[in-house]
């Protein structure tokens, strides 16, 4: 199985995932496919095809190039599921065959992650949120955050690309709380003003690949959290610039600060589970969370 991403040498799923294949009975090695920010659109088909043209290769989990995949190589899967077409985005790739499948993920392992420190109906309260980001993760969240029941009062998301931002606003155009979306390209200026305008207790998350992938917060220095609010890291490793921006201020403005551990126990479980054909029951979920924490140690 290949991982598709930036940096995959430094990540904990390689320490992860040999006890997974023995607890699962997989038989199988993870292999890392690093390809840099920025890259062409042939190093994307490169990736599919070198997979596709190895027998021994069952699939691969995709990181910060989601929406990069997708658009360069889509049209060399031969099946896509819901979320896949409808985010445009490949969180997992699949070979059966010598077929190509491609699914999308996060916008259900987004929601798992987030149920795991948000109790149902939390946004009744008025509870805005901000998020950081205009990639894959960003897409996955906006696309559960708008399906709620309760959605938050407001939801907005700072970019630095203005196409993504126009694609995560076409993605979840038809979802019931799409009208409560509202996109910024980011400015330490407009993230103040936007901050100040939140209501207590909000949801605040950084799904950039700043502090992993690239050093540095989406967080402006010198600019604080709403009081009460709930921070999200969705990164687990790095520098971490924003999660430590968050702890420091946690006792000062009462946050409640989470990193991305639980959500990367998620995304690879529910990959993992889609590649090997295993069905992810709450007894073997507990099992790979304990077995993951030799990554911890």
């Amino acid at each position: 199985m290949r991982f598709i991403g930036v940096s995959t040498t430094n990540s904990s799923i390689n320490k992860v995932f040999p006890k997974w294949s023995e607890l699962l009975d997989l038989n199988a090695e993870l292999q890392g496919l690093d390809i840099p920010i920025g890259s062409t659109l042939a190093k994307y088909r490169e990736a599919i095809i070198e997979m596709q043209s190895d027998s021994s290769c069952v699939g691969a989990l995709v990181t910060t190039h989601k929406i990069a995949l997708f658009d360069s190589a889509k049209e060399l899967f031969s099946s896509f599921d819901q979320f896949a077409s409808a985010c445009g985005e490949i969180s997992c790739v699949k070979i059966v065959d010598g077929k190509v499948e491609g699914a999308a993920k996060d916008p259900i392992t987004a929601g798992l992650a987030i149920e795991e420190f948000l109790p149902r109906g939390y946004f009744k309260n008025g509870a805005d949120a901000l998020i950081f980001g205009d990639g894959g993760a960003a897409t996955a969240i906006a696309w559960y955050l708008t399906g709620l029941a309760d959605p938050p009062r407001k939801i907005h998301f700072f970019g630095i690309d203005s196409n993504r931002l126009d694609h995560l606003t076409k993605v979840i155009a038809s979802r019931p709380g799409s009208d409560l979306v509202v996109t910024h390209t980011s400015s330490a200026t407009l993230v103040s003003k936007i901050l100040n305008s939140l209501n207590s207790g909000s949801l605040i998350i950084n799904a950039t690949g700043m502090g992993k992938d690239i050093p540095g917060s989406p967080m402006p220095d010198g600019v604080s959290f709403p009081k009460g609010s709930v921070i999200w890291e969705l990164n687990y490793r790095g520098s971490l610039e924003f999660l430590k921006q968050a702890q420091s201020e946690a006792l000062h403005s009462e946050l409640k600060v989470y990193d991305g551990w639980r959500y990367f126990i998620h995304g690879w479980s529910s990959v993992v589970a889609e590649v090997f054909d295993i069905k992810l029951t709450p007894e073997l979920m507990v099992q790979l969370s304990e077995a993951a924490e030799i990554a911890k140690q």
